[in-house]
């Protein structure tokens, strides 16, 4: 394994070299994995190790957990040469103009100033410039154009221009990994993803502390075939792209793992934190993933990155009030943040305010268009509201921005199963099963679609519900659904075989209902028909300790098993040759 001073040394020139290239994001990430480092002791100071210090509690969640031992797949080679900047004079003032303008967000300025600078460096400014210009003009472009829920045909008119000279300088060898990288997002804009994974691995491969790299690589593995043909070198950094690649993909164990080997380097990353809660998030785990925000929050008080995620917990949990603690602080840290904005989506939601609920996540949208969250919460929204043309139209493009996201999936199959189409609804509900095959909510979806009047197909129902148990369905609905379609089809046997595995669950959770009096009634009767008159009895012995109507078929239950043993002294089966 790599040691922590060379990823420091890595991560510090890496971050002066973004930096400069004016890659934020990217410097901002390696920034925060950089204090992630545990730092040798012998240079604690006040300054240096605060940080750390408030993360006391993080690492010894995560000391608890024993780290897998690397393994072939881990394994690192010689460190990565940092690579050589360039001689300042090469770029001379001219580079630190054209820098100044693009931080004012001035950037055909900066392009213009940059127009007959040749170095690496300044061509890779110039033509990332002339990109945010085409970007921006775009979002210009579609506020003043935009139809409903915000379409709107506005393209970046720079890409032709810039793939025409990405190339031309690709093919003469001119071009380098910060280049590459530009080329692969023009290229993937233009929607040639095969050539745009290309450029995006060849850039990564030569440089690898290019976390914007990565993650555009990341958009477009789609599929866990895909991910495996990358041809990539041996980096930690790859480490960090596989776990978040993983976790995109729905291999959250995996993901996992990754994330645990991590640990043995950047022991104090929030970065990873957030990372494993959003792995427990999709696992369900709701408990250990409030702990671990929680934990987040008071060492990184203003951070609002992941919080919506949070504010999902919460809102599962039905926890207004740590909702609405949450939303006020994220609204003071940064109102104008998309994840702000639907964390107080969510918040008005549970309070059942849906029309201001909508009104943020639409805020959200202004803020990002292509933020997915916003979109399939408003669709969500507008279920509740009844407005199933709207919320369509929603998951739709939720369905734009990410076709791997399955709960945008499902809310069209739930929205066209509420206007009573439900082969539409099938369709949808299908796709979201191929994106998430192992949960029991989607294959229950597709059940009760099979159930409806219209389809009436109850074997293909019976078959979805056997694969919602099987991928532990924790509410009980597939076992007590298979028991009625089984008794409904007069598969006795079947249903007494499912009833008792649902009343075995409930027992189990110590829950009551109507559903298990209709199990303990199925049963005894059952029973009784089979001559089982002790087995029956036992049944409606539970029976007895209803009151009300419930009460008095248990006793007339009883009463007929008891005549029933009158005619039959002996409950033996063998007595009674067929």
């Amino acid at each position: 394994m790599v040691s922590k001073e060379s990823c420091r040394n890595e991560i510090r020139a890496a971050i002066r070299q973004l930096s400069d290239r004016c890659l934020y994001s990217a410097a901002k990430w390696a920034g925060e994995q950089l204090v992630g480092i545990e730092q040798d002791p012998s240079n604690f100071t006040p300054s240096n190790t605060r940080f750390q210090r408030g993360s006391s509690s993080i690492r010894r969640r995560f000391s608890t957990i024993s780290t897998p031992q690397p393994s072939a797949g881990f394994s690192q080679p010689p460190a990565t040469p940092l690579p050589q900047e360039e001689d300042e004079v090469i770029d001379g003032d001219l580079y630190l103009l054209a820098k100044s303008y693009f931080d004012c967000r001035e950037y055909r300025r900066a392009s213009h100033v940059l127009r007959d600078q040749m170095s690496n460096k300044s061509l890779f400014l110039r033509c990332y410039a002339l990109y945010l210009a085409g970007e921006k003009r775009k979002e210009e472009e579609m506020i003043e154009l935009e139809g409903p829920l915000g379409k709107s045909d506005a393209i970046n008119r720079e890409l032709v221009s810039l793939e025409r000279e990405l190339s031309a300088l690709k093919r003469t060898g001119a071009i380098d990994s910060f280049g590459l990288y530009l080329y692969g997002v023009v290229l993937k804009e233009k929607g040639n993803e095969s050539l745009a994974r290309a450029s995006l691995v060849e850039s990564v491969n030569s440089y690898p502390w290019n976390w914007s790299a990565w993650s555009e690589l990341q958009s477009l593995c789609t599929s866990i075939e895909i991910l495996n043909s990358l041809n990539l070198n041996s980096h930690w950094m790859k480490e960090f792209f596989l776990g978040s690649a993983y976790q995109e993909l729905r291999m959250h164990s995996e993901s996992l793992a990754k994330y645990e080997y991590l640990q043995g380097i950047f022991s104090f990353s929030n970065y990873i934190q957030a990372q494993t809660a959003k792995a427990q998030y999709s696992l369900r785990e709701f408990d250990q993933v409030e702990i671990m925000f929680e934990d987040l929050l008071r060492n990184d008080p203003y951070r609002v990155e992941d919080m919506d995620l949070y504010s999902n917990v919460l809102y599962a949990k039905e926890a207004c009030a740590a909702l609405s603690y949450l939303a006020h602080k994220v609204f003071l840290t940064d109102k104008y943040r998309p994840e702000s904005c639907c964390i107080v989506g969510n918040y008005y939601s549970l309070k059942g305010q849906h029309e201001k609920a909508v009104m943020y996540f639409r805020r959200a949208l202004k803020l990002n268009k292509k933020y997915l969250s916003a979109w399939t919460l408003m669709g969500h929204e507008y279920v509740e509201m009844k407005n199933t043309s709207a919320a369509i139209d929603a998951y739709r493009r939720a369905v734009d921005v990410n076709p791997c996201d399955y709960r945008a999936w499902y809310g069209l199959g739930q929205a066209y199963e509420m206007m009573g189409m439900p082969f539409y609804a099938l369709h949808y509900f299908r796709k979201s099963i191929f994106f998430l095959p192992n949960d029991s909510r989607l294959w229950i979806a597709m059940a009760k679609c099979y159930q409806s009047e219209q389809l009436h197909m109850l074997e293909e129902a019976i078959k979805c519900y056997k694969r919602a148990v099987n991928c532990g369905d924790t509410e009980g609905i597939a076992l007590n659904q298979l028991a009625k379609l089984h008794q409904k089809l007069g598969r006795n046997e079947e249903a007494a075989f499912y009833f008792e595995k649902d009343l075995e669950r409930m027992d189990a959770e110590g829950l009551e209902g109507p559903n298990m009096f209709e199990a303990l009634v199925f049963l005894a009767t059952h029973l009784k028909t089979n001559k089982k008159f002790d087995e029956a009895e036992v049944y409606c012995t539970r029976l007895l300790d209803y009151s009300g109507p419930e009460k008095e078929k248990a006793k007339s239950l009883l009463r007929g098993i008891r005549m029933a043993q009158t005619d039959f002294p002996s409950m033996d089966m063998e007595h009674f040759p067929l």
